[in-house]
């Protein structure tokens, strides 16, 4: 019985040694890869080929049904004549409609005891246009139809040409990133041997003019048409990459 429970002693420190030597073996043939880790920046100039152009009616009565009214009829009035311009009623959304309070400023009036003096009634539309020449055309057509607030114009790139630009802006980061990464091993009498992961980010800003100046009054009697320049858009891309190397 004892010379059993030797042998079984002996068996078990036997597969011990071999697990534990198994362990080390893995342990010493798994080497940390060599990394380089860089990044890359790309850009790309586009050329806006879709614009936002947002403009107001404002109208004002003591009595505010009938300055809603006024409204109603002069934005109705500039719809219809952008649609019959040729510009689809699905390019048209209103984005706004407020009724503000004017209160009277006299000396009878107080903060206890407002007096109203007029309501301001806006309704706010926004044209979408993919013509980015008609941008001042569609200004003066909507300020000669009752137009009289500006809101903001902003150029923007259509998903296509947007998708084009950022495929060509990914490229060229990715190049300057590998330029770096290859400067980096040839200091180190280094080569490169591979990639790890990429980690990708990129965008672009649209061209905004806010707020933009714009007299109704001297427009409605010009015949010389409101110039409005898109510019330039850039699209950007940016990469982060990990090369292995030896």
């Amino acid at each position: 019985m004892k010379r059993n429970v030797s042998f079984l002693c002996a068996l078990l420190a036997i597969f011990l040694m071999a697990a534990v030597g198994s362990v080390s073996a893995a342990s010493s043939d798994s080497v940390t890869d060599k990394v380089i880790q860089a990044s890359g920046s790309g850009n790309v100039i586009g050329t806006p080929d879709r614009v936002q152009v947002t403009f107001s009616v404002e109208t004002e009565n003591a009595d505010v049904k009938v300055a809603q009214a006024d409204n109603a009829a002069k934005m109705t009035k500039v719809i219809n004549a952008l649609v019959a311009s040729g510009i689809p009623e699905d390019a048209l959304k209103t984005t706004g409609y407020n009724i503000n309070t004017v209160y009277d400023e006299s000396s009878g009036s107080s903060i206890l005891n407002p007096k109203v003096k007029t309501y301001q009634v806006t309704n706010t539309l926004t044209v979408t246009l993919h013509d980015v020449s008609k941008t001042g055309e569609v200004i003066d057509l909507a300020v000669a139809n009752g137009v009289n607030q500006a809101e903001s114009i902003q150029f923007m790139l259509s998903d296509a040409q947007a998708l084009a630009l950022r495929s060509e802006a990914l490229k060229k980061a990715v190049a300057n990133a590998r330029a770096d990464a290859d400067s980096v091993a040839s200091a180190m009498n280094a080569t490169i041997t591979g990639t790890g992961t990429v980690d990708i980010s990129q965008g672009y800003m649209p061209v905004v003019y806010s707020n933009y100046a714009m007299d109704t009054a001297a427009m409605g009697k010009s015949a010389v048409a409101t110039p409005i320049k898109s510019g330039d858009i850039t699209v950007t891309a940016q990469v982060s990459v990990t090369y292995t190397y030896n």
